[in-house]
């Protein structure tokens, strides 16, 4: 009766797993404030038609080597060795590797624990006993017991796949993060190159500088001793060039901090790794922004976002499923016998079956409050998720308005260069025709310096701020579809 009645039990068991249902709600993706064009960006910088498209997830589309915009060798092969040898890298895929396999703890409880049993005992009682036979012998036994005994939780109302579901999205969110600090850290070394070398545009200009000052104090000293110039022009022509030797200096304080962070980016200790001074020799890349839309899909820090969204959504079902009983089976085999002879044999056989459905009574509320928890976390995950995008969206339209009024800036600071150095020339003409002092020429030449420095500068800003575009956009854009 017991063997006929098993196959019914089950496939009860069965039906009832297959028609488990899941508790909680079902995650729908958070809307977010998404403009249909760029304030900053040129109306030209896309075609009418493409002004808005719905976003599809694409966080994992390969972003490609975005640094080869920018056409400089030495930079793309610093670049190719972030991968490889930084330590923050490093550690996020370890945080990724460790995710992904809490998706396999999740899983696991989707299928039958199975413990074996191997059990030999021993045992003699005492013949003093009250009641105890005379034959000692029969107060001499042994018992012999091979199990496997099976504990299976039915995931009658999802909890289990949930748990399985967030252990995913949290996985997918350390993808992401992965992504943001491989992007972050690109363009970090690449920001930080360009800085370091527009910091050698500029030593460059201070050199040229001072060998012009010092063709200047030759003038004036020969002008002194002509009797033609006075001591005072003699010390401020000295004073000019000592200061502009100064600040040629100092700026290998900088440019030594910017290699040797580039250096630590690379996982290289400082002190094994050198980059030749060279200036900026080329100009920043035009860069398409797109539709807003297109950066809900290549942001990973957006899709890091999103997939917490997701993971939270999830925890909400399990915080309900937790009013429900748990429902778990526990079915039993083994061998038994107090021979070894004879263990192996059918009559030693064993088997039974069981099945227990538990519910909580009564725990002061804390199923209530664990899932209200749980409703605010997904709240907080939501609210998370659109405060990226809206930061998302600042970075870009701050660094396009950046490049349009700093190339629009550079323009009108090549002009002042110009004038500047026309300036100069006139007061260096006057000053040798006897008309004015020495004064104006200084003036003259602390204001071309001044002019071509801001010159400089700007250039590695706008560099900067391409770069800063690029990873505001996510990365390479052309990996995305058309």
């Amino acid at each position: 009766m017991q063997r006929r009645s098993l196959p019914l039990v089950c496939l009860v068991c069965l039906l009832l797993a297959l028609t488990a249902c899941s508790i909680g709600p079902q995650y729908q993706r958070p809307t977010a404030p998404v403009p249909a064009a760029y304030k900053e960006a040129p109306p030209a910088s896309f075609k009418e038609a493409d002004r808005w498209k719905v976003a599809q997830p694409n966080d994992s589309a390969l972003r490609g080597q975005w640094w080869e915009v920018f056409g400089d060798p030495e930079l793309n092969a610093l670049e190719e060795q972030v991968d490889v040898s930084n330590q923050t890298l490093v550690v996020a895929e370890a945080q990724l590797r460790g995710a992904r396999a809490a998706i396999g703890v999740a899983r696991a409880a989707l299928f039958p624990t199975v413990t074996g049993t191997a059990t030999v005992v021993g045992a003699r009682q005492s013949l003093n006993r009250s009641g105890a036979s005379s034959n000692p012998s029969n107060e001499t036994r042994s018992d012999y017991l091979l199990s496997l005994d099976t504990s299976y939780e039915i995931d009658v109302w999802g909890r289990i796949h949930r748990n399985v579901e967030a252990s995913i999205a949290s996985a997918q969110a350390s993808d992401a993060d992965l992504e943001t600090a491989r992007l972050s850290i690109h363009a970090e070394l690449a920001t930080d190159y360009f800085v370091l070398h527009g910091l050698d545009t500029e030593r460059q200009l201070l050199l040229l500088a001072t060998a012009a000052f010092e063709k200047a104090l030759e003038l004036t000293i020969n002008r002194y001793n002509q009797g033609v110039a006075s001591q005072l022009d003699v010390q401020q022509a000295l004073t000019q060039l000592e200061t502009t030797r100064a600040q040629a200096i100092e700026l290998g304080v900088q440019r030594a901090q910017f290699e040797h962070a580039i250096a630590i980016l690379l996982g290289k200790p400082p002190a094994e790794f050198t980059i030749p001074p060279a200036p900026i020799s080329i100009q920043p890349p035009a860069i398409p922004a797109g539709v807003p839309s297109e950066l809900l899909e290549r942001r990973p820090d957006i899709a890091a976002a999103e997939r917490r969204v997701a993971a939270a959504n999830e925890q909400i079902g399990i915080a309900q499923a937790a009013f429900y009983p748990t429902v778990t089976l526990r079915p039993l085999i083994g061998l038994e016998s107090t021979s070894l002879t004879n263990l192996f044999s059918w009559p030693s056989a064993l088997w039974s079956f069981g099945t227990s459905l538990v519910q909580i009574a009564y725990e002061g509320g804390r199923r209530r409050a664990l899932t209200e928890q749980a409703q605010a976390a997904y709240d907080a995950t939501v609210a998370t998720y659109r405060q990226t995008v809206l930061v998302a969206f600042q970075s870009v339209e701050d660094n396009l308005a950046a490049l349009r009024i700093l190339e629009a800036e550079a323009e009108q600071q090549g002009k002042a260069v110009e004038a500047a150095k026309t300036a100069l020339l006139l007061a260096l003409n006057r000053y040798q025709g006897g008309v004015t002092t020495y004064l104006e020429v200084i003036t003259a030449q602390s204001a071309a310096l001044t002019a071509t420095r801001t010159a400089v500068d700007l250039l590695t800003r706008r560099m900067t701020a391409a770069v800063l575009l690029i990873k505001a956009l996510g990365g390479g854009w052309g990996a995305l579809p058309s």
